[in-house]
């Protein structure tokens, strides 16, 4: 057998698998230790315009488990026209993104391994075929490195739950999981995990108090939340499976028959000690605290959860959070320790398991110049307004701009007529007196569907028992209301929305922190409910935190409309207009807590100023407000901003492949199927038909690269069908033949060179004429002959270009 000639899928299949196996399966079970061809990512989603598709997958040739779940190696393959250690730089990438602790390549001939826990000694060596480590030989090696005892050993391969359904955790669940237990194995009592919002973090907590509990080596567990929609989701959803040896904790009762404990931290505290009733526990009653969302209460030294942390000092406590806190009075990573693990935003949309994520900016006149009033004017109910200079820290708070609330009610609804008016949206505002206004702006902009339906719109708040009655509703993707919800800060976290289309932003947010819990109310993906990407609406400027270094996930695009623009970004947008002005923030801007005032009084605090003073709230309601911009930017597969057209990012994007003309039609005429070429294209985000829109349905795909990447002169499927036919290419072939390759050229003038290219093609009228596929394929003396044919073709077809 010469291997030289063989494809990599059969040095695979003859060499390296049954060299892994082993000769008579003795060594990894191909079965439960083996995954060949493992896809790992989904494939970024990959927007354009109206059109979504996504990247290709990262998959590795093999990945070996000791156990499920529990990855030692990957192994990558090539054809043995390369050399054994030219798989090594992808086995070496992808054993490091898994947390493999080991990487091979091979050709068929032997194996170059690389051992990732090696300190000291050699690193890297070559092994023959026939003597590839054992699951466990690679164990053994992998817990010396770790220095783990057999107790340890035990607790770090116990189980994970298996619900019989099939259902594996991914691969970054996988990774914080084992890093998690790893850890407490090795004495460590303080954790902190930072996951992207929607990336599980709950159920990668359950199986971690799972296998630890089920090992033995934490027998009460703590699993404190701030609200209570999160405690009764985990109750009903991840953590069911603790079924009766898991509680509650609800009406300041404490029942200590139960080893799982869901709390929210105000039921068990409070401003007296008869109110802190986690202490009718011992202090050592918890073996485990795990604490959501870590960034918010606990982390703060005078937090109520940090005096429970505190209380059970002797227990292990894991930190959940996607957003690590840290300011001058507030840190998460002081008390926890760095973080063992992250999986950022930036790297789930990169993998496509998060949505990415389009931003329409819109800017108002008032907002960006500010609003005085003339002297002596009176507000809607009569007060004189104070005479000084208004902007967008006032208004919604001390000041209210009736029509402002109204274009931006407007601005939704004309977005949501151009899209879908049921796509589930959260409007972000001011405070809860802001919310309600913008309900009713938002009925009066709807009518129809609001006499349709009360529940269309609305309001979501703390306050409001109603709206908060409605809150699993609007999660819930199979219910159609309510379709807008209103809110301030109830919705700004821990709301698993995943159907949710649309993003409104009506508030100042300068805290990071809360602008990455609001994204993330949108970046789940949905497939089933065909949301693959969202839209952010901005009116506050908030969406100038995504140039802040600590953001990590920018958006797909930017739109910043003009006053007559309309509300949905153009599907090939122009250059941008000059960036909105940005001002400085203040810290207590993202602080400013739900407050329902009464129109034309109250208190509220006064922004700029040292500390809160009193200041009447003035509610004007004939001044006029306009739109004066919008723009749109979009990420590019490395995750930077860009701001540029179809046409542009596609002749960026090719001539990254393909460094010239003469390049791309070598790789396009050597290409046995040219879908192959156009398949890697759109892996990279290249949209033909997109393309076709804007240059031309009569175009071949061939043509459309070659004239907007390269400039050259397109010519119509039908030109170039035309000058095969003058050139008489098929003289040769008999008359039937002839007729047949004759036909294949009309299909190609009307559908393409795709169509040609599948055998399907000779059962779509009118080749059946000529007989059935067997029958056709005869006339030019078998398949090979057929093939060749067509290959003769396509090279008619593209002469000119050669």
């Amino acid at each position: 057998m010469n291997k030289k000639s063989l494809t990599e899928t059969d040095i695979r299949s003859k060499f390296i698998t049954p060299a892994i196996t082993g000769k008579d399966g003795e060594k990894w079970d191909l079965m439960t230790q083996i995954r060949e061809e493992a896809y790992f990512t989904k494939g970024r989603v990959i927007v354009r315009g109206k059109t979504v598709q996504r990247g290709a997958a990262k998959k590795a040739d093999y990945l070996l488990y000791y156990k499920p779940n529990f990855l030692l190696a990957v192994v990558e393959a090539k054809d043995n026209n390369h050399s054994v250690a030219d798989g090594m730089p992808q086995a070496l990438e992808y054993a490091e993104t898994l947390d493999a602790p080991f990487a091979y390549s091979s050709n068929g001939d032997a194996f170059l391994e690389h051992d990732r826990t090696a300190t000291s000694g050699p690193v890297t060596r070559e092994i023959p075929l026939d003597h590839f480590p054992t699951p466990d030989e690679l164990w053994a090696r992998y817990c010396a490195a770790k220095g783990w005892t057999p107790k340890q050993q035990q607790l770090t391969t116990q189980d994970y739950y298996d619900d019989g359904s099939g259902k594996l955790p991914r691969y970054y669940q996988r990774i914080a999981i084992n890093r998690t237990v790893d850890a407490i194995t090795g004495g460590q009592n303080r954790i902190l995990l930072v996951m992207a919002t929607g990336t599980g973090k709950t159920y990668t907590a359950f199986q971690i108090i799972w296998r630890l509990w089920k090992a033995g080596t934490k027998k009460r567990i703590l699993f404190l939340v701030d609200r209570n929609i999160l405690a009764d989701q985990t109750k009903t959803n991840d953590f069911k499976p603790f079924g009766q040896a898991m509680t509650k904790i609800t009406n300041r009762k404490i029942d200590k028959a139960f080893e799982i404990y869901l709390c929210l931290y105000q039921a068990v505290t409070g401003t007296s000690d008869e109110q802190n009733i986690y202490q009718e526990f011992s202090p050592d009653f918890f073996d485990l605290v795990v604490v959501d969302e870590c960034h918010r209460g606990s982390a703060a030294d005078d937090a109520a959860w940090r005096k429970v942390l505190e209380y059970f000092a002797s227990a292990t406590q894991i930190g959940l959070t996607a957003t690590p806190k840290e300011t001058k009075d507030v840190s998460n990573i002081e008390y926890f320790g760095e973080p063992i693990y992250t999986y950022s935003l930036r790297q789930g949309i990169a993998d496509g398991f998060l949505a990415p994520y389009k931003v329409i900016r819109i800017g108002l006149d008032k907002d960006l110049d500010g609003w005085r009033p003339e002297d002596g004017q009176l507000d809607k109910y009569g007060q004189v307004i104070e005479d000084r200079e208004y902007n967008d820290r006032d208004f919604d708070r001390n000041l209210i701009l009736e029509n402002r609330t109204k274009v931006v009610a407007a601005k939704v609804t004309d977005f949501l007529r151009a899209t879908n008016r049921f796509a589930k949206t959260i409007i972000f505002c001011e405070n809860i007196d802001h919310a309600e206004r913008m309900r009713q702006a938002l009925v009066n902009a709807n009518p129809d569907l609001a006499a349709a339906n009360s529940r269309y719109v609305m309001r979501i708040t703390g306050d409001n028992d109603e709206g908060k009655a409605q809150l699993d509703n609007f999660i819930d993707p199979e219910s159609t209301y309510p379709v807008i919800a209103c809110t301030s800060r109830l919705m700004s976290t821990g709301v698993d929305a995943q159907t949710c289309q649309l993003i409104v932003l009506d508030r100042r947010i300068n805290s990071m922190t809360e602008f990455k819990q609001i994204i993330g109310r949108g970046t789940r993906i949905n497939e089933d409910y065909h949301k693959f990407f969202f839209t952010i609406m901005d009116f506050r400027r908030a969406t100038s935190l995504f140039a802040d270094p600590d953001f990590d996930g920018e958006p797909v695009q930017i739109y910043e409309p003009g006053a007559d623009d309309p509300a949905g970004p153009p599907d090939d947008p122009a250059d941008p207009p000059t960036d909105l002005p940005t001002d400085t923030p203040t810290a207590a801007d993202s602080e400013f807590p739900d407050a329902s005032q009464p129109p034309g009084g109250g208190l509220g605090p006064f922004d700029g100023s040292p500390g809160p003073a009193k200041s009447i709230r003035y509610v004007v309601d004939n001044v006029p407000v306009d739109v004066v911009m919008e723009r749109v930017q979009y990420l590019d597969d490395a995750g930077g901003l860009i701001t540029e057209s179809l046409t542009d990012y596609t002749r960026k994007t090719v001539r990254k492949s393909y460094a010239s003309l003469a390049e791309f039609l070598t790789v396009w005429n050597q290409a046995e199927k040219k879908q192959v070429v156009l398949e890697e294209l759109a892996a990279q985000g290249v949209f033909l038909e997109e393309l076709a829109d804007q240059v031309g349905r009569d175009f071949d795909a061939f043509d459309l690269v070659c004239h907007i990447a390269f400039d050259r002169p397109p010519l119509t499927r039908r030109e170039r069908a035309e000058q095969v036919k003058k050139r008489d290419v098929f003289g040769k072939y008999e008359s039937k033949a002839r007729a047949v390759l004759d036909a294949l050229l009309e299909k190609y003038s009307d559908a393409g060179i795709l169509s040609l290219e599948s055998i399907d093609i000779l059962k779509v009228a009118p080749l059946p004429s000529f007989g059935t596929p067997v029958e056709i394929v005869k006339l030019f003396g078998g398949k090979p002959g057929y093939l060749a044919a067509l290959r003769e073709l396509e090279a008619a077809l593209y002469q000119e270009a050669v």
